[in-house]
């Protein structure tokens, strides 16, 4: 855990661009974030996470003018909801 002061750096220098989430997650969401940053060979799973929030978004403007971009993104969506306890 980072000292007080070592995070009042962090947020005087960040306070424009970032925001700090400290969240809870299981241990699978923990071990797909790092496959994530091996994988595409980012920077750690923080990075994996606006990546993986990138992904996302970039698949819902795609779903708007592709017809398979929106049934893969339905899938996506069906799956969550069917399977959410596993990873929320």
């Amino acid at each position: 855990m980072a000292t007080n002061a070592a995070q009042r750096r962090w947020r005087d220098k960040n306070r424009f661009v970032k925001t700090q989430l400290n969240i809870m997650a299981r241990r699978i969401v923990h071990d797909d974030l790092a496959e994530i940053a091996r994988v595409f060979q980012l920077r750690g799973k923080a990075e994996a996470v606006a990546f993986s929030t990138f992904a996302a978004k970039g698949l819902i403007q795609y779903a708007t003018h592709n017809a398979e971009a929106r049934r893969l993104l339905e899938l996506f969506v069906k799956s969550w909801y069917r399977d959410r306890d596993l990873y929320a």
